[in-house]
């Protein structure tokens, strides 16, 4: 059935059912029309010991529909707002795609329950800007609750027939209404967040709570204060010794008292308290929001008509408070003047908040209605049609058989059809009989296939390990030597600047998927390739201007070439140990690899067991590489360089951007995924270039992060050990000779001349790769791919 226009809003208090009926104006978008209202009191207070809440509920509902017709109206209705969640959230400037993104996790991070157990809901606020897919200066409202609260709440209305279409928070209930009917519409201004429109305190006292929203239209916020009407009531109880019926009655006609100056000194207390907490939210509003100007408190709830109470905030609160009189976007002169709604107007704040969102004219549009409701209605809404959808079809196939049965029964298969069927099956038997033939030739060719490419792997399978051997030798870096004998002579500034990569130790480990090595790794390959993006990007920008184009200023221009790329890598580079940090002497020389270099538990390499570092995937939040997948092997390469730069040797001309780590990637990582090698693969054995990713040789990645150390080094030792002992090489002192022999006490005193020692900068590295081997008939079918590559392993 067809929905009407209408809203009802209905607010079910702790003291009475609110409800209103409203409909768009015909003529003013700025107003509503009210047609019809409703309040039903309940005869205890919900919060009392003895009331029965479902009870209660329910009777007032039974009056509500039995006094209103609600069939075709939509229904929107509020929860109390200590019932759920607000959180209001500033977004640093994001692409606007990236916001529910963004809002899911801060929902995980502000909602003290797990998301599956809550109902929640968001909204943008108004004053945000959208700069070129960007949103700047966003604020997000974040609203959730309980969705065993928002069952609760729902049972009696469903009970009761009533479909409910919208679940809001009282308090954001009361920010629709004062937007509408106090504020306006905000689309035409512009929103300055360092000089924000004045705002308006809403303070909306409940029988058990009071909703305080704070709002200039654009930004809002609230609060509930556990204080409401029926806590003035339980002050005259306990003070005055009187039930909570007849403390209720005095409440309400506080002239009747026998002594109307007791009664106010007895509800005092709760005149302070209220006071208190509305100027604590006050102040903490204020202390996150210094710009904020406040120009009056708006007072809504009957609990408001007590006699005194509006003074009294006006003096404590220093702002002047005022009762709605009147909704002045709120049209109907017969309801609006009839003297029930009069008297109940200022209760009726929430109800006419819910009609705005209802009608589509909220700023706040957040539902914490379930979707499992929603789907379960539209499903409900489809049945009548969807039975009448497979009726039409069933009588449609019903039609079809029929016209098509009349075909077949004018046939004769005994006469007209018999041979031709029989033709048919014979031709269908041969059919049969040639596929079954042609599948065992088939099996037959890849058993002999299979022995052929076995006998092939056994000859070209030996190259393997030599093809790889070869390719890194291929991928190092090497300095031409000088052939003059003085000037070939090693020096610590040559030995420096020597473009050499030294390999003490090469190691592999086979796994039968190479992407579990990959995830340990990605995170630090991930890195690298963001590295190198940058250096990319900043060498774009930073390349000479192309002919025509006007030159860079002076002082920029050294900055224009390749080299301006490298130098900003220096600014990032490390810098030097300090003195009471670096080592001051080459020996003990395997200590530098004692975390870096050595096989992992059980003999295995990397880190605890496993090849590679533990890290995580992906390059902030965007899609990481897919990686290496099926079995092959990863490559170990051990070794160190003295590539590096030296404050202490001024002749030392390398640039921090080309030293540690920055010069094996510059080297070795880069040969390794782009380089090349030379191999028999040319027509009769000659030696062509063969890329190294041809050879199954990929992601390349530098899997340790040492700092470059000071070292001292013996160029004259003989033996690893003496490098390390500046010592070893010098000349007996004297007195001692060959071991056993006397002593010569007149032999000559020999003068030994100190070894020259050499001080080096040495940068420990371990690089690793994944080798999936091919042979060469394999490299020349194509290039590899993951499937093929693990089909052949």
């Amino acid at each position: 059935m067809a929905k009407s226009g209408a809203v009802w809003g209905i607010d079910i208090g702790s003291c009475a059912l609110k409800a209103l009926r409203c409909r768009p104006h015909e003529k003013d978008t700025a107003q509503l029309v009210v047609e019809a209202f409703d309040y039903v009191e309940y005869p205890k207070l919900l919060s009392q010991p003895d009331a029965d809440r479902e009870a209660l509920v329910r009777e007032a509902l039974d009056t509500f529909l039995s006094r209103n017709e609600v069939a075709d109206d939509h229904v929107a209705m509020s929860v109390p707002g200590q019932s759920g969640l607000a959180r209001f959230i500033k977004l640093p400037p994001v692409e606007s795609k990236k916001i529910p993104d963004i809002v899911k996790y801060e929902a995980r991070q502000q909602i003290p329950f797990a998301l599956e157990d809550v109902v929640w809901d968001y909204q943008p606020l108004r004053g945000g800007n959208r700069d070129e897919g960007f949103a700047l200066d966003t604020e997000v409202g974040l609203f959730a609750m309980k969705r065993d609260q928002v069952a609760r709440a729902l049972e009696p209305l469903e009970r009761s027939g009533l479909d409910v279409e919208v679940v809001q928070l009282a308090p954001l209930a009361v920010y629709n209404y004062i937007c509408f009917d106090q504020i306006g519409d905000l689309s035409d201004v512009e929103f300055n967040p360092e000089d924000p429109p004045p705002s308006l305190v809403v303070l909306s006292l409940g029988t058990d709570a009071t909703d305080m929203v704070i709002t200039n239209g654009f930004r809002v916020w609230q609060r509930s204060i556990p204080i409401g009407g029926s806590h003035f009531t339980k002050a005259l109880t306990k003070e005055l010794k009187l039930t909570f019926d007849k403390a209720e009655h005095l409440k309400r006609n506080p002239t009747k008292a026998e002594d109307p100056k007791a009664l106010f000194q007895a509800m005092r207390p709760v005149f302070s308290n209220l006071v208190s907490e509305v100027q604590k939210s006050l102040g903490f509003y204020m202390s996150n929001n210094r710009k904020a100007k406040l120009t009056e408190i708006v007072a809504l709830g009957n609990p408001m008509k007590l006699p005194g109470l509006q003074r009294f905030l006006t003096e404590q609160l220093e702002l002047p408070v005022k009762l709605v009189k009147s909704y002045d976007a709120l049209a109907g002169g017969s309801v609006t003047d009839s003297a029930p709604f009069k008297e109940n107007r200022l209760a009726f704040g929430v109800a006419y908040g819910l009609c705005v969102q209802g009608l589509g004219r909220g700023e706040l549009n957040t539902n914490l209605l379930p979707q499992e409701i929603v789907t379960r209605r539209l499903v409900q809404a489809k049945k009548p049609w969807a039975v009448a959808a497979a009726a039409l079809l069933l009588a449609g196939l019903g039609a079809n058989y029929a016209a098509h049965w009349r075909s077949w029964s004018t046939v004769d298969l005994e006469d007209d059809w018999k041979p031709a069927i029989t033709k048919s099956q014979s031709v269908s038997s041969s059919a049969t009989s040639l596929a079954s033939t042609n599948t065992t030739l088939v099996e037959q060719f890849e058993s002999i296939k299979a022995i052929g490419n076995s006998l092939q792997s056994n000859t070209e399978g030996r190259l393997l390990w030599p093809e790889l051997i070869k390719a890194i030798d291929a991928a190092m870096p090497h300095s031409a030597r000088p052939k003059d004998a003085e000037a070939a002579k090693p020096t610590a500034h040559d030995v420096a600047h020597r473009e050499e990569l030294h390999i003490e130790s090469l190691d592999c480990q086979h796994f039968d998927d190479v992407g579990t090595w990959f995830t340990n790794v990605q995170s630090i390959y991930d890195e690298v390739q963001r590295s190198e993006q940058s250096l990319s990007d900043r060498r774009a920008r930073k390349a000479p201007p192309a002919a025509g184009d006007a030159a860079p200023p002076d002082g920029d221009a050294a900055e224009a070439g390749a080299d301006g790329a490298v130098d900003d890598a220096a600014e990032a580079a490390p810098d030097e140990l300090p003195p009471e940090e670096a080592p001051v002497d080459g020996g003990a020389e395997e200590e530098l690899y004692a975390d870096s270099g050595e096989l992992g538990v059980d003999g295995e390499m990397g880190v605890d067991g496993e090849m590679g570092i533990d890290g995580e995937m992906g390059i902030d939040g965007e899609a990481a590489p897919v990686g290496p997948t099926g079995p092959g092997w990863v490559i170990q390469l051990i070794g160190h360089h003295f590539h590096n730069s030296d404050s202490k040797d001024k002749e030392n001309t390398i640039n921090r951007g080309d030293e540690g780590e920055l010069f094996v990637r510059r080297t070795l990582i880069q040969n390794l995924a782009e380089g090349t090698v030379k191999l028999p693969d040319g027509e009769n054995g000659a030696l062509v270039d063969v890329k190294l990713e041809d050879l199954g040789i990929a992601y390349p990645v530098v899997v340790t992060k040492e700092p470059i150390v000071r070292v001292t080094y013996d160029p004259n030792a003989t033996s690893a050990e003496d490098v390390a002992n500046p010592n070893a090489g010098v000349a007996e002192p004297l007195g001692f000779g060959t071991f056993g022999a006397k002593p010569d006490r007149n032999a000559p005193i020999v003068e030994v001349e100190p070894p020259e020692l050499w001080g080096l900068r040495r940068y420990n590295f371990i690089v690793q790769f994944v080798w999936q081997p091919r042979t060469r008939t394999e490299r020349r079918e194509g290039p590899a791919t993951d499937e093929v590559m693990a089909e052949e392993f």
